[in-house]
């Protein structure tokens, strides 16, 4: 799944440890969500888009499989 946290975290000004602290994950899990390596949970992608004021479906990035 692709998302748009680096966008946010860039346009907020933002380092992946200040995410990471602000939504209590490792710097390592918004690296690695950044990288789209790891898919959120719902409880996470809640916090991530709460943190930046939009809705899940702006940050993360839903495709319909075929």
């Amino acid at each position: 799944m692709e998302n748009r946290i680096k966008e946010y975290r860039k346009q907020h000004k933002i380092t992946q440890d200040e995410l990471a602290k602000a939504v209590d994950v490792t710097r390592q899990t918004i690296i690695s969500l950044e990288n789209g390596k790891f898919d959120a949970s719902l409880k996470l992608a809640h916090r991530l888009a709460h943190y930046f004021g939009i809705s899940i479906e702006e940050l993360f990035i839903f495709e319909e499989e075929a």
